[in-house]
């Protein structure tokens, strides 16, 4: 299956608070689902700007900074669109990946990849 790296705490936000456009520089012509995969590296400038925004969108409050599982899967989310702009309050541009219907996932130890990679499943 398909998956693609996302920095801490943009991907839990993904799948747990309603964070539905994933901001990238590049476009992709792949539609479907896509598992999460949560980078494993993450700064605490990065998780402290992160947690503002979330806070001005209206989303749930993100787990404490090393309570934020990294360097593997933590759900999956299907990508149906893409956007050269978005009227969603998680949109920084340049291009919106336009995401729907999050599903959480026991966490699995992966390597990330840059762009879209595969990742074997248990039905592969």
């Amino acid at each position: 299956m398909k998956a693609l790296t996302i920095r801490q705490p943009w991907a839990w936000l993904i799948v747990h608070a309603g964070k539905n456009v994933e901001n990238r520089s590049w476009r992709s012509h792949y539609r479907g689902r896509f598992l999460v995969h949560a980078a494993k590296g993450m700064t605490l400038r990065e998780y402290e700007e992160a947690k503002a925004w979330s806070c001005a969108c209206g989303a749930i409050e993100i787990p404490a900074f090393g309570d934020l599982e990294r360097g593997g899967v933590i759900g999956s989310v299907e990508l149906v669109d893409v956007l050269d702009h978005s009227d969603s309050p998680w949109f920084m541009g340049p291009k919106a990946f336009v995401l729907r219907a999050p599903q959480a996932l026991p966490f699995m130890p992966v390597k990330g990849r840059l762009g879209f990679f595969e990742v074997p499943t248990a039905h592969d």
